[in-house]
């Protein structure tokens, strides 16, 4: 398991040098950021998503794909590995007919996923649905 670390470490540091990026394994926190930097206190928007970290959230992208997963690792422009993801994409068509919307719902599931920052518009705990 040590050279997971090793290599999603180097991964980070090649991707993001000198970038605020933590990373999450199997209940195990690993961490680049300054030890102040870790604790429970929110006093930034960047903290709500760092205490998610190894939790399952709910990630709203743009042209209407939804994510929900666990988050692993994320940095300051919202670029994310999530494991274990469901991704949901709705396609809008227009009945030729009778020119009524027909929503579609496509879903599939991710074991691991890279999502790029600029796609985000929303992050937030999953939904439940009950």
């Amino acid at each position: 398991m040590n050279s997971l670390y090793t290599d999603l470490n180097s991964w980070s540091d090649t991707l993001w040098p000198n970038s605020m990026l933590l990373l999450g394994y199997e209940g195990q926190q690993f961490t680049n950021v300054p030890k102040q930097q870790t604790t429970n206190t929110v006093e930034e928007p960047l903290d709500l998503i760092r205490l998610s970290l190894d939790e399952r959230i709910y990630v709203k992208m743009r042209n209407d794909r939804e994510l929900r997963g666990r988050l692993h690792a994320y940095d300051q422009h919202l670029n994310m590995i999530l494991g274990a993801v469901e991704e949901t994409v709705t396609t809008v068509e227009i009945d030729e007919e009778t020119y009524e919307e027909l929503y579609k719902s496509t879903k599939r599931n991710i074991p691991m996923l890279f999502v790029r920052g600029d796609g985000v518009v929303l992050v937030a705990p999953p939904l439940r649905v009950g």
